[in-house]
């Protein structure tokens, strides 16, 4: 399972938002790898990330790790959106083995 996300930075905070999306995982995060990908010849977009589950299960037990962090003032992911004009998020999953 794979969550590809789409970033595009608030102005003047490029580098705040290239520093949050490059920071280690937490402790709770059950990801099983990340990749930081920056698209440098303009578009809608500046940063892709792609994070990889082993499982559909292993998926949801993040996002619900997750959830108790978004209502902290000074959460990771607070401070993200601090830095961050527009986002998305894709879900795919592997289809041969």
């Amino acid at each position: 399972v794979y969550s590809v996300s789409y970033y595009r930075p608030a102005p003047g905070h490029r580098e705040q938002l290239e520093k949050a999306l490059s920071e280690a995982p937490g402790a709770n995060d059950t990801s099983a790898g990340n990749v930081l990908m920056q698209h440098l010849e303009g578009g809608p977009w500046t940063f892709l990330t792609i994070a990889r589950y082993n499982s559909w299960d292993d998926f949801a037990t993040g996002e619900k790790n997750s959830v108790a962090q978004t209502t902290k003032k000074d959460s990771p992911w607070s401070r993200m959106r601090d830095h961050t004009d527009f986002h998305t998020d894709t879900l795919t999953d592997r289809i041969s083995p």
